[in-house]
């Protein structure tokens, strides 16, 4: 599972009220929230804050926590 998907699940979110919510398909939301390999891009995870009603950046600062400068 993917730092978006531990999010959406700690919070108890529905993703089939965020896809229609934020016209972000159930397949799509489900790859971002299982494999780790796909990339969201901003405006997906923009209107997936709006829809939760949570900050944005407080939001992308939980989901990225992990992402660190190269040394």
């Amino acid at each position: 599972m993917t730092e978006l998907g531990l999010y959406l699940s700690r919070r108890s979110i529905n993703r089939s009220d965020v896809s229609r919510k934020t016209g972000i398909n159930t397949t799509r939301l489900n790859e971002l929230s299982n494999n780790t390999r796909t990339k969201f891009r901003v405006d997906e995870l923009y209107k997936i804050a709006l829809a939760i009603e949570v900050n944005p950046c407080e939001m992308l600062k939980e989901v990225c926590k992990d992402i660190k400068l190269p040394k």
